[in-house]
C-alpha cells in the first residue's frame, strides 16, 4: 500500500480477500503466485482504489482508481457505524426531531446506519451515503430493537460527515414495553421438564483434518474463508470404487438479499445485500461448545483484515461435527420376509453471523449416500417499526404486522444466493432443467393418467435464468456428457430448490440497488 503511494493514516482497508487463482491452474497444480485483492478508501476525499498485491514477490501487481458512481462503493465497516452516532448526536435538526418524540437525552438513542441504495436522488451520485433509523435504549441492558423511534430518517455522507437530508414524516409514540430476552429477571422461567440428551463419541470423531483438508466417510474437501462470503468449501469429492470423483469445485453463499416492502417516505429504500454491503465474513460469531455446537467438535479459526490492514482472528468461527441423521434406507420385503435398515449420519460444517438485528446460521451437510445439503437458519430479532394501526378507511395497515402494542414488523424477505461451481467427474459439465409434465389424453394416453419428465438443456447464462416451480417439481441436473453411468447415461448431480416463494423485488428498472465491489 505504501509503495503504491497511499497515506497510511487516511487509508482504510475496506475489503481484503485472496484473489483466487484460475480454476485450471488449481486443478493442474500449477499455481505459483499468491495474490491478495484490496479495496482501499481514502477517508479524506472518498477516493476508492482497487489494489492487487503479490505476496511471493512481493510487489503491487495492479492499481486503479474506482469510478464509484458507476461501479459502486466498498462495504460499510464498523468504524463508520460508530462515527454516525457521533455525527447525528451533534446535528441540531436530528436532535430536535428526537425532542419532538419526547427524547431529550440523545445518548440513549442507538443509530442503525444502513446501506442507501441508488435511487437517482439529487446530490447523491457518487457519494458514500447511509440512511439512518433510530432506536431507544433505555439503559445499557435494554433491547433497543423493541423501541423504534419511527417517522424520521437521516441521510448522511460518510466522507464529509454532512447530513444531506432529514426526513421527519410523522411522529409516533416510542413503544415503551421492554423485551429483554437476555435478562434472566425479565424473561419467563426456563423449562424444567427436559431430560438430558448426551451426545458422545468414545472413540472420537470419524473425520480427519490436515490443515484445511477434511476427509470423512469417502468425502474429501477443503475449508476456506473470506471477508465477503465467510465459509467456503473447495474441491469437494467423493471416493467411489477407490477413485476420488470430483463433484463441486467451489461452494458458498455469495449473497443474501433482504428486500423490505414498506413504501413510506422513511423506509422505501430498505433493501440490503448483506454479503456485499456488510461482509458476512467480518461479522461471524465465535462459537461456543454446548450452545452453538454440540458433540465432538472441531473448530476452525478465521483470519481477516481489519481496516488498518492488520490481521484480525475470529476464534472458533467455523464448527465441524458429526450428527445422527435418522434412517438412510429401509425396506421390509413381503416375499423374502426380510427387513433391512441402514442408519444415516452427516458431517456438518457451519458458521453463524450477526448482521445488526438478525442472526444467520449456514450449515453445509454431507451425507453417507453422496448427498450435499445447505441449510440456512434465520433467527435473531426483527427490525421493528412503529405500528400505525388501521387506515383512515378502517382497512388493515398493509406494510407490517403488529407484533407487540405499537410495534410493527415490516414485511420483508430473506433470499439466499448460493454459488456452486460444479465439477461433476470433471469440468465438462452441462445443465438440464427437469420438470413433471402432464401428457394430454389421446391415442398414446387413452385414460389420461400419463405424465412424464420433461428435460430442457440450458445452453447459455440467459437460458439459465429460471424460476423454481414446486407445482411442476422443477429441479436442475448438472451432468457430465463425457462420463457415463452403468446404463450408459451421463452422470449428474440434481439441484433441488426448497421454498420457491415469489420474489418481491422492485419493478422500476431505474431504481438499481447500490453496487458494492469485489476485488478480481
Amino acid at each position: 500500500m505504501l509503495a503504491a503511494g497511499h497515506d497510511e493514516a487516511s487509508t482504510a482497508f475496506m475489503l481484503t480477500n485472496l484473489v483466487e487463482p484460475d480454476k485450471a491452474e488449481v486443478l493442474a497444480g500449477t499455481v505459483r503466485e499468491r495474490r491478495v485483492g484490496n479495496v482501499l478508501l481514502d477517508r479524506r476525499d472518498g477516493t476508492v482504489t482497487e489494489l492487487v498485491t503479490e505476496l511471493t514477490s512481493p510487489r503491487v501487481a495492479s492499481s486503479r482508481v474506482v469510478d464509484v458512481e458507476r461501479e459502486g462503493q466498498p462495504p460499510i465497516v464498523d468504524e463508520e457505524f460508530d462515527r454516525v452516532e457521533e455525527l447525528l448526536r451533534r446535528h441540531e435538526g436530528w436532535v430536535a426531531a428526537m425532542a419532538r418524540r419526547g427524547i431529550t437525552d440523545v445518548s440513549l438513542v442507538r443509530i442503525s446506519a444502513l446501506s442507501a441504495g441508488r435511487f437517482g436522488l439529487p446530490g447523491e451520485e457518487g457519494r458514500r451515503i447511509v440512511r439512518c433509523l433510530s432506536f431507544l435504549q433505555q439503559d445499557p441492558d435494554d433491547n433497543a430493537w423493541a423501541h423504534p423511534v419511527d417517522g424520521v430518517v437521516a441521510y448522511l455522507d460518510l466522507i464529509s460527515g454532512e447530513v444531506l437530508e432529514l426526513i421527519d414524516d410523522r411522529i409516533f409514540e416510542v413503544p415503551a414495553r421492554r423485551e429483554n430476552y437476555h435478562l434472566k429477571a425479565e424473561r419467563p422461567a426456563a423449562r424444567t421438564t427436559q431430560k438430558p440428551i448426551v451426545i458422545t463419541q468414545p472413540e472420537g470423531p470419524s473425520f480427519a483434518v490436515d490443515g484445511d483438508v477434511v476427509e470423512w466417510e469417502k468425502w474429501r474437501f477443503r475449508i476456506g474463508y473470506n471477508q465477503v462470503e465467510g465459509l467456503t468449501l473447495h474441491e469437494i469429492g467423493f471416493t467411489d470404487g477407490g477413485r476420488l470423483r470430483p463433484i463441486v469445485y467451489r461452494a458458498s453463499i455469495a449473497e443474501m438479499v433482504v428486500p423490505y416492502g414498506d413504501p413510506s417516505p422513511v423506509r422505501f429504500w430498505q433493501n440490503y445485500f448483506d454479503a456485499g454491503e456488510y461482509s458476512l465474513g467480518k461479522v461471524a460469531n465465535s462459537l461456543e461448545l454446548g450452545c452453538d455446537c454440540l458433540g465432538e467438535i472441531r473448530y476452525f479459526d478465521a483470519t481477516i483484515a481489519a481496516t488498518d490492514g492488520r490481521p484480525r482472528t475470529i476464534r472458533n468461527a467455523i464448527c465441524m461435527h458429526e450428527e445422527d441423521a435418522s434412517i438412510l434406507w429401509k425396506h421390509s420385503d413381503e416375499y423374502t420376509h426380510s427387513s433391512d435398515v441402514r442408519r444415516n449420519r452427516r458431517l456438518v460444517v457451519s458458521f453463524f453471523i450477526t448482521v445488526g438485528n438478525y442472526d444467520y446460521g449456514f450449515y453445509w451437510h454431507l451425507y453417507l449416500d453422496g448427498r450435499i445439503e445447505l441449510e440456512c437458519k434465520a433467527t435473531g430479532v426483527v427490525f421493528a417499526s412503529a405500528f400505525p394501526g388501521p387506515l383512515e378507511d378502517g382497512g388493515e395497515y398493509p406494510w407490517a404486522s403488529e407484533i407487540a402494542p405499537g410495534v410493527g414488523a415490516p414485511y420483508h424477505q430473506h433470499l439466499f444466493s448460493a454459488r456452486l461451481d460444479m465439477t461433476v467427474d470433471g469440468v465438462e459439465n452441462s445443465v438440464e432443467e427437469l420438470a413433471a409434465q402432464r401428457v394430454p389424453m389421446g391415442g398414446g394416453n387413452p385414460y389420461g393418467n400419463g405424465f412424464t419428465l420433461a428435460t430442457t438443456r440450458l445452453r447459455s447464462e440467459l437460458e439459465g435464468v429460471r424460476e423454481a416451480d414446486g407445482k411442476r417439481g422443477v429441479v436442475w441436473r448438472v451432468i457430465n456428457p463425457e462420463s457415463l453411468n452403468c446404463v450408459g447415461q451421463p452422470v449428474g448431480y440434481v439441484l433441488r430448490p426448497e421454498g420457491g416463494l415469489p420474489r418481491c423485488f422492485r419493478t422500476v428498472p431505474s431504481l438499481n440497488a447500490m453496487t458494492f465491489m469485489l476485488p478480481t
